[in-house]
């Protein structure tokens, strides 16, 4: 439960746009061995068209896990979230990057922090498995309560994670995120 209060606050403490970097931040930066350009825009909708879901379906073509045709499915999805702020996201906050202490805390490492929709940092945890996610996930909405749908979008926001990984390791994730992108047509 705390750790879904202080990831919470960490949200809270908020970007100064979609996809800026944290203070001192890059511009080029990674998420895990790929390349992540933390390009600033107004909206959140049409940042996340462009700089993750369009950037890496073209990078999932070049690295031959997806098909041209394939990614221009990926591409179509309709990128709609309720309009908040933007949030300081982790950016990469699956499993692996969450330690979890002897005395129950958990610890974040591995950031690929930049402004972002809160919901994005959350369908990662669901995405790869987090232990204590329901517990974690509850903690987080009663400190700063979801918008309405926020599990029917988990797909829209898993897209990104599952392009860097089809990037990364190939085709069966590419699988995974057609799937996704499916899924929101």
């Amino acid at each position: 439960e705390e750790f879904g209060r202080r990831l919470a606050a960490l949200h809270a403490t908020g970007g100064p746009a979609f996809g800026a970097p944290p203070p001192g931040g890059p511009e080029h930066a990674a998420i895990g061995l790929a390349p992540m350009r933390n390009v600033p825009s107004g909206t959140w909708a049409d940042w996340f068209r462009e700089h993750r879901i369009a950037h890496y379906a073209r990078l999932a073509v070049d690295a031959g896990a997806l098909t041209a045709a394939e990614a221009q499915t990926v591409e179509r999805v309709r990128v709609e979230a309720p309009e908040e702020p933007p949030a300081r996201l982790h950016g990469d906050l699956w499993h692996g990057n969450v330690h979890w202490a002897a005395d129950g805390r958990a610890w974040l490492i591995d950031p690929a922090a930049h402004g972002g929709h809160r919901e994005s940092d959350l369908a990662m945890l669901a995405l790869f498995g987090c232990a204590h996610l329901d517990r974690v996930l509850a903690a987080y909405d009663e400190a700063a309560p979801l918008a309405d749908g926020w599990r029917d979008r988990v797909p829209l926001h898993q897209l990104f994670p599952l392009l860097v990984h089809a990037v990364l390791y190939g085709r069966g994730y590419a699988e995974q995120a057609l799937s996704a992108a499916r899924s929101l047509t």
